[in-house]
């Protein structure tokens, strides 16, 4: 047994699908199939019954991927241990949606940079939603996320921020003077959205489903000045979060009547151990976000 057959077979488990995990692990086929058949052959037990494409564990095969993804686990905070003690720090990979990786985190990567010039951090800019998966697949170690979403009790987290869903619109443009915006409102309103992936857009959905408005959405985009150049012709709106527009005074930022209050925090995988470089971050993080440092 090996520790690459037991990555192979826990990917298998995941995805139900030896093509998934040959994908995902970018290896062949057979790799994956020759490595489930050696570990069944050494313990003499069937691991999965197939249907189709489809795998699924045997009661023999739950016992093992259990005790699989625990051995694996332990290898990984050994590397990572021992790694820091050989002052070999591994990257942290950390996701972030496309809102706050232009506004909100680039002071904070910068000050911790500079308290820590030993860690090197990598920023992947992902939706809350993508970011979230990706973290309960180990493929990020931590994530920035909007934390209005249902399964945000299966990982580990610390809010950071509290934030309000504004209507941000060109100062020119016909509803620029209103105190607040309805749901109602929204009935014959052009809007940019972000990409599916955004938490807020499920929570923006919720609010037009429950008064049965299909909204005219114009485009939808991962990128904020992308957002905000469209925005700029006037004919149009979007929904930021209420603290990023000292950065834009050129917009008007409208509030939502009812309002739509978010929480911004940092997630990781329960159960996984954090290491040293991981943990810094989450306590710079909170003290920083904590102290309003972020200026306009």
């Amino acid at each position: 047994m090996t520790l690459n057959q037991l990555k192979y077979f826990c990917t298998a488990c995941r995805t139900h699908s030896i093509t998934k995990a040959a994908e995902e692990l970018f290896v062949t086929q057979p790799t994956i199939s020759i490595a489930i058949k050696d570990l069944e052959a050494e313990f003499n037990i069937i691991l999965f019954t197939r249907n189709g494409n489809h795998l699924e564990l045997t009661s023999s095969g739950e016992v093992f991927y259990e005790k699989a993804k625990k051995l694996l686990k332990h290898s990984t905070e050994m590397q990572n241990e021992f790694l820091e003690l050989g002052n070999r720090i591994p990257i942290l990979k950390i996701g972030i949606p496309p809102m706050f990786s232009t506004i909100f985190f680039p002071e904070v990567i910068n000050a911790f940079e500079l308290h820590h010039p030993d860690i090197q951090i990598e920023l992947d800019e992902f939706g809350s939603v993508r970011a979230c998966n990706l973290v309960q697949e180990e493929k990020l170690g931590l994530a920035i996320v909007n934390m209005e979403q249902f399964n945000i009790d299966k990982f580990e987290s610390r809010v950071l921020a509290k934030e309000q869903l504004v209507y941000v619109v060109s100062k020119n443009h016909p509803m620029s003077g209103k105190k607040y915006m309805t749901i109602e409102d929204f009935k014959d309103e052009k809007l940019v959205m972000f990409n599916v992936d955004s938490v807020q857009n499920e929570l923006l959905k919720n609010r037009f489903d429950g008064l049965n408005i299909s909204p005219h959405i114009i485009m939808r985009s991962s990128q904020l000045y992308t957002t905000l150049k469209f925005v700029d012709k006037g004919n149009c709106g979007c929904f930021l979060f209420s603290d990023m527009l000292p950065h834009f005074r050129e917009y008007v930022g409208i509030p939502l009547k009812p309002s739509i209050d978010v929480k911004i925090g940092i997630i990781w995988k329960k159960e996984k151990f954090l290491s040293h470089s991981a943990q810094l971050f989450i306590d710079f993080a909170m003290q920083y976000c904590s102290e309003k440092i972020i200026t306009p």
